[in-house]
């Protein structure tokens, strides 16, 4: 397969997962409290928020290479 559509067809995807999740969610583990060898931890979600726009170009960006990597 040609580099270009495959490329194309990367960025298409990731534009769609982008348009799909809104952003990338992750877990942390803090430290709360420590007295000696008892801890307390605390799970914190945080979200990492993706704009649409930048999955609507990544997915006109692939449908481009796609169709540039075709004519070629």
């Amino acid at each position: 397969m040609k580099p270009m559509i495959l490329a194309g067809i990367v960025l298409s995807i990731l534009g769609v997962l982008a348009l799909a999740y809104h952003g990338i969610t992750y877990t942390t583990h803090e430290k709360v409290l420590k007295i000696g060898s008892i801890e307390a931890t605390k799970e914190t979600e945080k979200t990492i928020p993706l704009p649409p726009v930048l999955g609507g170009a990544a997915l006109a960006a692939g449908v481009v290479l796609i169709f540039m990597g075709v004519k070629r």
